[in-house]
């Protein structure tokens, strides 16, 4: 997911790995009119991301709610939940820009 210039990164979160499967992960960003966009994937153990799934929510409280029913549906599945992880920041060029997080 791109965080252009004016938007804002919500969060992101990641489930333990899974065996044969990799990690789920929910990234979250703020776009300049306020609307909060996400992507929801299982990144495989050779980088490859799956199964993405993206939508838009008008508030944080409907983010969480995106986050309980897909922590829902990992429980029952693999019995394992998505919890808030760290991320490193890179520009377009791959310059790390991680040491700019607010």
């Amino acid at each position: 997911m791109n965080v252009d210039k004016g938007e804002e990164i919500v969060g992101g979160w990641a489930s333990a790995h899974i065996s044969q499967v990799g990690i789920y992960k929910l990234l979250a960003k703020k776009r300049k009119d306020g609307v909060i966009e996400w992507a929801h994937f299982v990144q495989r153990d050779n980088g490859l991301k799956e199964k993405v799934y993206r939508g838009e929510v008008e508030s944080r409280e409907k983010l969480d709610e995106v986050l309980e029913i897909m922590n829902g549906q990992l429980k029952r599945v693999f019995g394992v939940t998505m919890k808030a992880a760290g991320y490193d920041m890179y520009t377009p060029g791959g310059k790390d820009t991680t040491s700019t997080k607010q």
